[in-house]
């Protein structure tokens, strides 16, 4: 789950896992971005931060500490991260998503050793990617205008109210202890940027528009779970 992270963290969000995305971006009149002028410099101000800031202790990370501890870090995230991905399927309407969520916590947490261990993935409960954002658009509550937002990088106007209603539901927001908390979030952060930096090459052109379209296209693509938009295939060559 997304949160306090410069914007270089969206990468992951943005890139990986979307298997219509082919290096192309999106036709201008299908993009909303009112606020560009403010957009723009809120981009720039985001990455001055993960060039200067968190890419070095990124790089650090995964230089001094090893791989199985890192992807430890990843399924601990990610389990938790179920727990909101099972809500928005249950939001949905999803039962049988949502039965598989819950089998996939009920094995991490306990075979998996508090989610360190990715036992429920192996033995055939796979992962789902549902968050507030997508259910509202599940609901028919459209995109809104694009929107940079500090240090969090692309979104929109639905993905934003979206975000605050995941962060809240977060049971690391939930931490009453405020070191564990914010230890806790600043690790997840860290992590999503390791695993950012792995796509950071297929980036062409102006960054900013590439990374405007490559997030709309991504979220459009898990709002219609997979489906491509027809409209744009109709429209579009994407070969």
């Amino acid at each position: 789950m997304k949160k306090f992270t410069p914007a270089s963290v969206v990468l992951t969000v943005v890139l990986v896992g979307s298997p219509t995305f082919s290096g192309q971006v999106l036709a201008q009149q299908f993009v909303s971005d009112p606020l560009e002028p403010v957009n723009t410099k809120v981009h720039a101000f985001n990455q001055f931060m993960d060039k200067h800031f968190l890419l070095p202790v990124a790089r650090g990370y995964r230089k001094y500490i090893p791989g199985p501890a890192r992807q430890g870090v990843s399924n601990f995230f990610s389990n938790i991260g179920d727990i909101s991905v099972l809500a928005n399927n249950l939001l949905q309407m999803k039962l049988e998503a949502a039965a598989n969520d819950t089998g996939r916590i009920m094995i991490n947490t306990t075979i998996g050793i508090g989610g360190l261990l990715d036992v429920a993935t192996a033995i055939g409960f796979t992962p789902n990617d549902e968050d507030f954002g997508q259910t509202l658009g599940y609901w028919g509550i459209g995109t809104g205008p694009y929107i940079v937002l500090p240090l969090f990088g692309p979104s929109t106007l639905r993905d934003a109210i979206g975000f605050s209603v995941d962060t809240a539901t977060n049971p690391i927001s939930h931490q009453d202890n405020v070191r564990i908390r914010n230890s806790a979030f600043a690790l997840e952060q860290l992590d999503k940027r390791v695993d950012a930096m792995s796509v950071e090459s297929l980036i062409t052109g102006d960054p900013y528009i590439f990374m405007r379209e490559a997030y709309l296209q991504q979220r459009e693509y898990l709002v219609n779970d997979g489906q491509a938009n027809q409209d744009w295939d109709q429209e579009w060559d994407w070969d």
